[in-house]
């Protein structure tokens, strides 16, 4: 790890002494705008009454520039903020600068770490619904579940441990999530890359407070490693990774543990067929205790079909102990379409099926969603 740091020290220290008379700055302005119309029918608790229609979106707006120095080097920042949404609390989501060369990519900020930017992901429906990273969330789970199940210190956690903050059915491994980061990537060499980050404390991002408290709740230095290769054979492309993540529980709080989180992925394509199967296994942070809290364990399975300018997909995951909530079981079935209509724009529809087996005092609950709609980058 000091190999890591003295890394970065020195990519610092480069930028600086290098001569950038004739370097010219590339600016970057993008994001985009997914919307959708969600048609639903849930089971609901008592006194909660989910409406069948509402319009769900999800927006960001991302910056940067980039240039390239007379020694090769590359400089460039990127940000990310979110538009929508109370979850999201609407701010500033990633936020980072990078340096690469022949020798691979630095970043440092606020970003994902190596687990997930080499994460292999399965083919999905409709990525902003059953992809790595869930985006659109048709299903209101204080109806589903009840404020009672969300309120318990099992599922608390959880959504702590969420990029995004809000409870999604998806495997992303992001267990820093944007907490301020060192991150190696290597260069790709015959189709293998790896990476290694790392967190001084996921929940570091403060720009003059100073730096952090020790000890604070939840989790301290945050360790990933991963690697990926791609390449094919005999006509099939394939990508495989893996990927494992350990956090440091500082105060020793009642429930809590050191995070590990880790993952294996394969991803095959075929005269524009696609299939992959994804499985991780995440403790969430929280101490086992059998019958009570224990290991949340994933397994998606998705196909696709490249058509041009229609792709159809479907995928199926299983989640065992969901959210770390012990017998907490979740069976969710998507199919779509995904049609460009336009450079950076697409027409999406999907159904999706949710059941979620031995909530509780609940037993079995499940729900239909139907969502149409569309992406539009810019």
């Amino acid at each position: 790890m000091k190999k890591l740091l003295l890394a970065g020290v020195a990519a610092f220290a480069v930028a600086g002494a290098a001569n950038t008379a004739s370097a010219e700055i590339d600016i970057e302005l993008g994001g985009f705008v997914k919307g959708y119309a969600s048609f639903v029918d849930q089971d609901e608790t008592a006194g909660n009454e989910v409406r069948a229609f509402d319009l769900l979106r999800h927006s960001e707006v991302h910056a940067g520039g980039e240039t390239t120095l007379d020694n090769g080097l590359t400089v460039g920042v990127h940000m990310e903020g979110e538009i929508d949404g109370l979850a999201d609390n609407r701010g500033i989501e990633e936020s980072y600068m990078y340096f690469s060369g022949g020798w691979g990519r630095i970043n440092a900020g606020a970003e994902d770490g190596a687990n997930y930017l080499l994460q292999v992901a399965a083919p999905s429906a409709d990525a902003n619904v059953d992809g790595i990273r869930q985006f659109i969330q048709p299903f209101n789970y204080t109806a589903l579940l009840g404020a009672v199940n969300l309120a318990t210190p099992q599922i608390t956690n959880a959504i702590a441990n969420d990029a995004d903050g809000a409870l999604t059915l998806d495997y992303e491994n992001n267990a820093s999530g944007y907490g301020n980061k060192i991150t190696y990537l290597t260069p790709v060499v015959a189709g293998l890359q790896g990476g290694i980050s790392y967190t001084p404390d996921p929940s570091s991002g403060l720009d003059f407070g100073g730096n952090n408290l020790d000890n604070n709740a939840g989790q301290g230095d945050v360790f990933e490693v991963a690697g990926r290769y791609e390449g094919d054979f005999e006509g099939v492309g394939f990508a495989f990774g893996a990927g494992w993540t350990q956090g440091q529980e500082e105060t020793g709080g009642a429930g809590l543990d050191d995070q590990t989180q880790w993952n294996v992925g394969l991803d095959m394509d075929f005269a524009g067929f696609g299939l992959g199967v994804v499985y991780t296994v995440d403790n969430n942070g929280l101490a086992e205790v059998a019958g009570t809290v224990e290991d949340e364990e994933t397994l998606v399975v998705g196909v696709d079909y490249d058509a041009g300018a229609f792709k159809l997909g479907a995928s199926y995951m299983n989640v065992d102990n969901t959210w770390g909530v012990s017998n907490l079981d979740t069976n969710r079935y998507t199919g779509g379409v995904v049609y460009e209509y336009g450079p950076g724009m697409t027409f999406r529809g999907s159904v999706q099926y949710v059941e979620h087996e031995n909530a509780g005092a609940l037993g079995d609950v499940d729900g239909t969603a139907v969502l149409l709609g569309t992406q539009i980058n810019f």
